[in-house]
């Protein structure tokens, strides 16, 4: 008698539960949800910027007039600081750039016509425009522009020493390597003009002209804000 009731409960049980289980089996799965990918806003060079700079520099200073003519090749190392400007369009970064260095650049001639004769530049400064192209943290770019700072020249007779003006133009690339700073390496190719030593500084009988360029290499690093 038990193991009827038993067997009829089964049974009852089992009547139920089958339409749940097939109405379970009809629902549909839930899909798995991909994790969200966060993409990172793209670089952007628009802002001031600070920095220092240092690397070396060497030229040639072209000697003409009553000394004769000759080439002092002057060499040397340079520091300072930088301030400018970046405005980014798309992928074009337009830009100005100020800068002044202590120069270390000295040359002296060894031709026997003017033994002794001495072209160093103490200081440099320069105002130049930047174009540039961005490929996101990495700027390589053109530059150009006012050029001015100290020439001195001496000869046997005595110096002269004054301030110039000329041209610059050279390229780079920088790199935005944490945060808001970058680091940069620079060429420039400087025109400092003509610088005259007079007949009576220097001691000749007529005026000396003195034409001196220079090549610069120079690393640097900038905070921007």
């Amino acid at each position: 008698m038990m193991n009827q009731a038993i067997r009829t409960g089964i049974a009852i049980a089992a009547f139920l539960i089958a339409p749940i289980a097939a109405q379970a089996a009809d629902m549909p799965k839930p899909r798995y949800a991909e994790p969200a990918y966060i993409v990172a806003p793209a670089f952007n060079w628009t802002g001031f910027y600070v920095g220092f700079n240092g690397g070396y520099g060497w030229g040639k200073s072209h000697w003409t007039g009553a000394a004769g003519d000759f080439t002092v090749a002057p060499k040397g190392f340079m520091a300072g600081g930088t301030i400018g400007y970046n405005y980014q369009w798309n992928a074009v970064v337009l830009g100005m750039e100020g800068d002044i260095d202590y120069m270390a650049l000295k040359g002296t001639a060894d031709a026997a016509i003017c033994s002794g004769c001495t072209f160093k530049d103490t200081w440099l400064s320069t105002i130049r425009g930047r174009v540039g192209y961005s490929f996101d943290r990495w700027l390589p770019y053109v530059t150009g522009g006012w050029a001015y700072g100290n020439a001195y020249v001496s000869a046997p007779g005595g110096s002269a020493t004054g301030t110039k003006q000329g041209w610059t133009a050279g390229l780079g690339v920088e790199y935005a390597f944490a945060g808001p700073w970058s680091a940069k390496l620079e060429y420039l190719y400087v025109d400092l003009g003509t610088v005259t030593c007079a007949q009576a500084a220097c001691g000749y009988t007529t005026d000396v002209q003195v034409k001196p360029t220079m090549n610069l290499v120079r690393m640097g690093v900038n905070y921007r804000f």
